[in-house]
């Protein structure tokens, strides 16, 4: 059965096992972060983040936000928290689980969801070990590649060595758009992922062939977390 969940669209997808910092300003998040902080539990104080289509800006009012959010979106929990004057919030939050959006409620002060929560797939065995090395040795020569072309090393990190969270992690830490880290956040397995993931830098790198500088990118700025 679906549960409910406060929504916080969003225009960036989140991954499970990964960290994000977020600054909440408008109102009706204010007003969740403030929920939040009444549940004394604090492994509790849960949200869903579903990334927002692209062409539509955060503050989008709440009627329109049902049409123009993805279906599927991550489970966060908001590990910490520090409050300004002015009302506003910087917080981190952690992915814990995917999710699948069923329904909204717009009427109260912040957005609510029906969510499915949903269980990963587990592909386990040689198959999603050896594409989790080759995906891996992919993304090393990619990210070789990228720091060459900017001049200075890029994307550095101790990356995860379980496929589940790798493609997790991959998928929050390379250049891609929105649409591409959507897709891999609804990929049913990590094999799946990976797979994705592969083909997506392989083409990256073809562009970067055949295009004699790129202009300059803010690397994505997150963590991974197995909590």
């Amino acid at each position: 059965m679906p549960e409910q969940l406060p929504v916080f669209p969003l225009n960036t997808v989140v991954f499970p096992g990964v960290t994000l910092p977020l600054h909440v300003f408008e109102d009706r998040y204010r007003a969740l972060v403030h929920h939040l902080l009444t549940i004394p539990d604090r492994s509790m104080r849960l949200f869903g983040i579903v990334a927002i289509r692209e062409g539509y800006e955060v503050g989008t009012p709440h009627a329109s936000l049902v049409q123009s959010v993805h279906r599927v979106g991550c489970v966060v929990q908001m590990t910490s928290v520090e409050p300004y004057e002015d009302g506003g919030f910087d917080i981190e939050v952690v992915g814990r689980q995917r999710l699948r959006l069923e329904g909204m409620d717009t009427s109260g002060s912040y957005l609510v969801g029906d969510v499915e929560l949903l269980a990963e797939r587990t592909a386990k065995g040689r198959d999603v070990t050896h594409e989790a090395q080759r995906t891996l040795a992919t993304f090393e020569e990619y990210r070789s590649r990228l720091s060459r072309m900017r001049g200075g090393t890029v994307l550095e990190g101790v990356l995860p060595e379980d496929p589940e969270y790798l493609s997790y992690t991959l998928a929050a830490t390379c250049l891609l758009t929105l649409q591409e880290r959507q897709d891999l956040l609804e990929a049913d397995t990590a094999l799946d992922r990976l797979v994705l993931l592969r083909h997506a830098l392989l083409e990256e790198m073809r562009a970067m062939r055949a295009i004699p500088s790129l202009p300059a990118t803010e690397v994505a700025r997150t963590g991974w977390s197995p909590n």
